[in-house]
């Protein structure tokens, strides 16, 4: 299996209020694309609300292989969602493993 992990920080122009909709919203977007893209083997998103850590949020995803993560990378719906995502999130830090 491939674990895709995934962490950003929320634009620094944003309020409390907007970073507040806009993670609710990534984070639904997300964890719908596991019924969308059968590539998918499992997808979960973590909103951070403790200031010990430097990052905002974390996508945790698992794939069969290399061939299923880019095949998900190119799906249309993960396209949408990648696009409102640079809309909102900054500072994108990536660690993809072999499990």
């Amino acid at each position: 299996m491939l674990k895709h992990i995934v962490m950003w920080n929320f634009n620094e122009n944003l309020s409390n209020s907007e970073k507040q909709v806009a993670g609710e919203k990534v984070k639904a977007d997300l964890e719908a694309l596991k019924a969308i893209i059968p590539e998918i083997v499992e997808i979960r998103v973590h909103i951070n609300e403790i200031s010990s850590s430097n990052m905002d949020i974390l996508l945790d995803s698992t794939f069969e292989n290399e061939a299923t993560m880019a095949a998900y990378k190119i799906h249309p719906a993960h396209v949408a969602v990648s696009d409102y995502i640079g809309t909102v999130l900054c500072n994108r830090v990536v660690l993809d493993y072999f499990t």
